[in-house]
């Protein structure tokens, strides 16, 4: 029986220079799922060259260019290979600044182009029937129906990542005053609003659901729980919202990250400022936000398109003349 073959070990200056990077980044406070991704992808590229006998501080160009081949014919999109070359180039900028190589090999490489798409989002009609659906149609557990209903008006209403309201403990929410703090990428903290129904499911939730499931499991400061009573993850989370998808037949291509879009969209459709979305997203780059604002404009020209009687189209698709 032959055995799968194994991946040849790193030279130790590699290895160190790796290992190195990898400090660096805990030390900058990137999250731990920033960290193993690019010790993932930062080991692969090494490991790519030492399989090929070439030094890790100076592969050329056609070294290069081979493995971002590879990943292309592994049928890996885009995206996916410019997140990998970016792990790489961060490695080798961390390299150069702490003097372990004299130059940077991947100046000049160009990442893949990626495909211009813009982001999925709901109708206010499609996201509403989608975070009220635990109120209308709860599962037996009654407590997981309440979470639910807490869970779908909570993210649609501060448009939070589903990490953060993984990581969303009791003392950072204020029912008063409808606010939370969540701890965001780069371990930075934000506050976030919210109104009355995402107000009302959670005190339903935090008053009578939550101290029944967490009596299931050990003593936990996290707001959302499993059916066990202990924390609820991101992954759990996702499935929760997956379930409801399905229930109320929006689009299965419907995640979290779908109702983070839709609040963005949304917010900017009825006025918002980009820049309190900006705040509200948790985005550095105001550049990252400015998206939205081609959907809202999307939109905004659909509608007109659709309602106005000479913007071009006249029932079927007709030319006003």
């Amino acid at each position: 029986m032959s055995s799968t073959p194994t991946k040849p070990p790193l030279p130790p200056d590699a290895d160190a220079a790796l290992r190195a990077f990898l400090e660096g980044l805990e030390g900058r406070n990137a999250s731990a799922g920033t960290v193993t991704e690019y010790r993932r992808n930062a080991t692969e590229f090494l490991a790519f060259l030492a399989g090929r006998d070439l030094d890790w501080r100076s592969p050329d160009r056609g070294a290069v260019r081979a493995y971002l081949s590879g990943l292309a014919d592994r049928g890996l999109a885009a995206s996916s290979v410019a997140g990998r070359l970016a792990a790489v180039r961060s490695l080798y900028r961390h390299a150069l600044r702490n003097g372990r190589i004299d130059a940077d090999p991947l100046v000049g490489v160009r990442a893949p182009r990626r495909p211009s798409r813009l982001p999925r989002v709901l109708s206010v009609d499609e996201a509403a029937a989608l975070v009220t659906a635990p109120q209308r149609g709860a599962p037996s557990d009654e407590a997981l129906g309440r979470r639910d209903a807490a869970l779908l008006e909570l993210l649609y209403a501060t448009g939070m990542r589903i990490s953060e309201l993984a990581g969303l403990t009791l003392d950072r929410v204020d029912l008063r005053r409808h606010q939370l703090r969540v701890r965001g990428k780069g371990n930075k903290e934000r506050e976030l609003l919210f109104g009355e129904p995402a107000g009302l499911a959670l005190e339903a939730y935090l008053r009578s659901a939550r101290p029944s499931l967490a009596a299931r499991g050990q003593p936990t400061d996290a707001v959302f729980l499993n059916a066990s009573g202990a924390p609820l993850t991101a992954r759990g989370a996702r499935l929760v919202i997956g379930r409801w998808v399905k229930r109320t037949g929006v689009s299965p291509r419907t995640s979290p990250h779908t109702l983070r879009h839709s609040f963005a969209t949304h917010l900017l459709e009825g006025g918002a400022d980009l820049r309190v979305v900006q705040e509200l997203l948790g985005h550095v780059n105001l550049q990252t936000t400015q998206v939205y604002t081609h959907l809202s404009d999307a939109a905004l020209r659909s509608a007109y398109r659709d309602a106005h009687p000479r913007s071009g189209r006249v029932g079927g698709g007709r030319e006003v003349r």
